[in-house]
């Protein structure tokens, strides 16, 4: 069976697609990804018109679904997801090659996405406003129609889940491509969606590569485009979408501070500092890989930063033990130890890490890992401070002030993410307002409920996923006026 010869080739190292359309897991053919982890098999336009065909035709039937039965159908959807959490962390393991802990909570974070615009699915509503003479007007908020999904590969199954059920919930279908890279999962959200109950073509997966994509973006049927990756394809989408004025939601890439001052909870700051720079083997938008730490605790702060870096576990991302998997491809990882690199040139100490990596069990030693790397004494001209390296780099930076650590912090056309660590709560909030990010932490980092909006500022992105405001970029405003007396005619 295709069960069987898909465990099989998974157990020779092999990663696999399932070519899906309909809603349905239709196994119609099988695709083996080659050793750069690159999809063998594209999408083209048939393959494209054949799935925004089917999204239209299930869009007619689910847009006219009371807001209630769109929303049992998406808990019954977040409920096999929790029955099948286990089962979708390890093949998110096997698609991107982070920590089964890791991904055990991202496919949490893509069930409570789903249970949570369920919960808002009822709720669409408009206002109604009198006017004189007892006339009055109200508005509709109204679906989009079929909308585009394009993911990144660091977090596939949960970008898929926060994409889609925003666009669900507010009566859309959707066709989403998942990154060639890491292909997977997202077949298997469509999977449950259509076990959950829903009409068939409701969500479809393509895949594929920048083609497959600009077709979405320019099919005359897609009536908008959410994007989530680096900020050069993100400024293609925007301009292939505004071809036909469709609206984007774009999710970019960041260069974000984490400002430390020497009031911190040092123990928290080096905790903090720790998750804004390694999750996911450091591939991760939001990370706040530009340390600021004030100068009379840059000693004591460096010192234990480095210790606790050089004990995180690399190895076998499905042993619970490990906490740093394999990056994503070899062209990756040699980017990235290129970044240390060139840091190392340009005047940046490697405090730690910062090489291959060679596990000791033999099956992974052909694997694609480093070992998590502080850079110290960098400086904010380098181009592991300026650039978006991607991966378990840290650039320590001194500051003296708050208002120089502003300065610098702000002096980036990014701005996806900030974080602030200190005990005084006036400053804390301060620092805030004037830092220039879509998502600011308060002694903290990287935590991201579905209940709270992520976005960014800059060349960072426009609109936002997840909370309540997102509904707006996944529906639009009808007014209507109603004339209760006779027509006043100057004519």
């Amino acid at each position: 069976s295709y069960d069987i010869l898909f465990i099989i080739l998974l157990s020779l190292g092999f990663r696999v697609i399932y070519l899906t359309f309909y809603l349905k897991l239709i196994p119609i053919n099988i695709f083996i990804l080659d050793q750069y982890s690159r999809v063998a098999f594209l999408c083209g336009a048939d393959e494209v018109n054949q799935a925004v065909k089917a999204a239209k035709s299930a869009f007619g039937y689910w847009s006219k679904m009371s807001g209630m039965e769109r929303a049992r159908i998406m808990i019954d959807a977040a409920h096999i997801i929790e029955n099948r959490r286990e089962e979708i962390a390890e093949m998110e393991v096997v698609n991107n090659g982070k920590s089964i802990t890791e991904a055990r909570l991202d496919v949490d974070s893509a069930r409570l996405c789903i249970e949570y615009y369920a919960g808002l699915a009822s709720t669409l509503a408009g206002q109604h406003v009198q006017l004189a003479g007892g006339s009055f007007a109200y508005t509709r908020r109204e679906p989009l129609g079929v909308c585009a999904g394009i993911g990144a590969w660091n977090y596939p199954f949960q970008i898929a889940a926060w994409k889609s059920a925003p666009a669900l919930a507010c009566g859309n279908s959707m066709v989403f491509k998942p990154s060639p890279v890491t292909p997977v999962t997202a077949v298997l959200l469509a999977e449950i969606y259509a076990k959950a109950g829903a009409p068939e073509g409701l969500f479809n997966v393509v895949q594929g590569g920048q083609e497959t994509g600009s077709l979405l973006c320019h099919h005359p049927d897609v009536a908008k485009v959410s994007f989530t990756g680096s900020v050069p394809t993100g400024q293609k989408i925007m301009e292939m979408a505004s071809k036909g004025i469709k609206p984007v939601t774009l999710e970019l890439g960041g260069k974000s501070p984490l400002i430390i001052f020497e009031d911190s909870d040092v123990e928290n700051a080096v905790k903090g500092a720790l998750m804004a720079n390694f999750l996911s083997q450091g591939q991760v938008c939001s990370n706040g890989t530009r340390v600021f730490v004030q100068k009379d605790i840059l000693p004591e702060f460096v010192d234990e930063v480095v210790k606790r870096t050089r004990a995180i576990s690399i190895g076998d991302p499905l042993l619970e033990s490990t906490r740093m998997g394999a990056l994503v491809s070899r062209l990756h990882l040699d980017k990235v130890l290129f970044h240390v690199q060139q840091a190392k040139a340009e005047g940046a100490k490697v405090l730690c890490g910062g090489e291959p990596f060679v596990p000791s069990d033999p099956k992974l030693r052909g694997g694609y890992y480093m070992s998590p790397c502080v850079l110290g004494d960098c400086t904010d001209d380098m181009t592991c401070v300026k650039e978006e390296i991607f991966g378990p780099v840290m650039s320590v930076l001194s500051f003296e002030t708050e208002e120089e650590a502003l300065r610098r912090a702000n002096d980036t056309t990014l701005g996806l993410a900030a974080g602030v660590f200190t005990r005084d709560v006036k400053r804390a909030h301060r620092v805030v307002e004037h830092l220039k990010a879509g998502s600011c932490f308060i002694n903290n980092y990287n935590v991201t409920p579905v209940e709270v909006p992520f976005g960014g500022f800059k060349m960072s992105g426009i609109g936002r996923e997840n909370g309540q405001v997102t509904i707006e970029f996944y529906s639009q405003m009808k007014t209507v006026f109603v004339e209760m007396g006779d027509v006043d005619s100057l004519f």
